[in-house]
């Protein structure tokens, strides 16, 4: 194993052992910076809210700007680092694999929608509603007899105040709700994408041509068919470079590549650097 490259997934129980009912409340408070030089991976969902602070936190490799008043939302799977400066405080609400499956719902759309934008101002009024709800929250989780019933209608208030500012903000989330059939298209671009890369697969799964596939989402994602195809793929390529230990012909057969050569043709197209370079670049 490649132990430059194999780094961790984190379960729930690595930050709270106690944690068996799959939801954690942590209060952030630092004394001083807090760092994670090291990507990885969780096994949970986490709710990261900013009460006040700066720095920089890597989602999916993409770097976002820290800051008051936000929440960043990380899914299970996606790697992640941050630097947070002295003084950051918030909230992490964790919520293991099984709770999360189960409470998944509690968003507006499915997780696959809200991937591209991770991080999201909030407008002060739903900030402060939202931090009530995580603090009646950590309060119920404190006492002696929960009640998971609460805890269940907390975090789904919580996840909607979230979901719904989001598709306020972001064109693109609006838009898979007004247009079911590109919700659609990226669920089974999610579940499919190792196996079919063709636009004519999913168009088929869909019951519409390629063509109408292709012209719904140049109209209304500003983007052709393959690229959230071949978006996905390399996203889901960069991850198992970084965490999986995989030598880069093992993760080619992975996705579904006939050999190493295409498969570094398609990376290097997609990032600009070859899997060797991409690994050793991190």
């Amino acid at each position: 194993m490649n132990t430059k490259t194999a780094f961790p997934t984190l379960g729930i129980d690595a930050f709270d052992s106690s944690a068996e009912s799959g939801y954690r409340l942590l209060r952030h408070e630092l004394d001083g910076k807090s760092r994670i030089d090291k990507p990885h991976k969780h096994d949970f969902f986490m709710l990261f809210v900013v009460k006040k602070g700066g720095g920089t936190h890597s989602i999916d490799f993409a770097d976002y700007a820290v800051a008051d008043g936000q929440v960043h939302l990380l899914f299970p799977g996606q790697v992640h680092r941050w630097e947070l400066d002295e003084g950051t405080s918030g909230f992490q609400l964790m919520v293991g694999r099984r709770a999360f499956e189960t409470s998944s719902n509690f968003l507006r759309l499915s997780f696959i929608a809200y991937r591209n934008h991770p991080v999201i101002d909030l407008p002060q009024a739903v900030f402060q509603a939202l931090c009530y709800e995580l603090e009646a929250l950590g309060s119920e989780l404190d006492t002696t007899m929960v009640d998971w019933d609460m805890v269940q209608l907390r975090s789904r208030v919580a996840l909607q105040l979230v979901s719904r500012e989001a598709e306020r903000i972001y064109e693109d989330i609006g838009t898979y709700r007004a247009n079911p059939i590109l919700f659609k298209y990226h669920a089974l671009v999610d579940t499919h994408f190792r196996t079919h890369k063709t636009v004519a697969f999913y168009a088929d799964q869909l019951s519409i041509s390629p063509n109408y596939l292709n012209i719904l989402c140049k109209r209304h994602l500003h983007v052709p068919a393959t690229f959230l195809i071949h978006n996905r793929v390399g996203l889901e390529a960069k991850r198992l470079l970084l965490v999986s230990g995989q030598s880069a012909k093992e993760i080619a057969f992975e996705l579904g590549f006939s050999d190493l050569p295409h498969f570094s043709n398609f990376f290097k197209a997609q990032t600009g650097l070859s899997p060797r370079a991409f690994r050793n670049s991190l």
